[in-house]
């Protein structure tokens, strides 16, 4: 099965045209390379409700199978990713952001200041990315093999596992 991506780069100073993406190209190179189709790619501010539209956009109606955000997980005041990724969730999947903390620490402590969030909206798995591209790199790179089992489970193309 081909799977498809978005990226959402969120970015107030790269919204405006104030600062050059590079976090969001990452994402798209890593995801081509393996095998994924990314049909749409949006860099937009922090605001919480334009968050918020764009991952259901990507969910409801684009129907991506994964939905990669770059940026706005940290503690600046501006910073509302994970609150606006909760807030669409229909489902919170922990194990992703806590295993990308728990890989990225052994790289640096400052690791622990993610908030970094993961969720599942329809059929789509949604996943909050530091901003910066080497973070965004050993992240996704530390947790894209595991990536398309959930998919398979997710969209039930899993021959092997348990459906309700």
């Amino acid at each position: 099965m081909e799977w498809t991506a978005a990226v959402i780069t969120v970015s107030d100073k790269g919204s405006r045209g104030e600062r050059v993406d590079t976090s969001g190209p990452a994402l798209v190179e890593m995801l081509s390379e393996a095998g994924y189709q990314v049909i749409y790619t949006k860099i937009i501010p922090d605001e919480f409700d334009q968050i918020a539209q764009e991952l259901r956009h990507c969910s409801d109606e684009l129907k991506v199978c994964l939905a990669l955000t770059t940026g706005g997980t940290g503690f600046s005041p501006r910073d509302c990713m994970p609150e606006a990724t909760m807030d669409i969730a229909e489902r919170m999947v922990p194990g992703i952001p806590e295993a990308m903390r728990a890989y990225s620490m052994t790289i640096t402590p400052r690791a622990m200041l993610s908030r970094a969030a993961a969720c599942i909206r329809k059929n789509t798995l949604i996943i909050n990315l530091p901003g910066s591209p080497k973070a965004v790199k050993e992240s996704l790179g530390y947790i894209l093999p595991s990536l398309q089992h959930g998919l398979e489970i997710l969209t039930g193309e899993a021959a092997n596992c348990a459906r309700k």
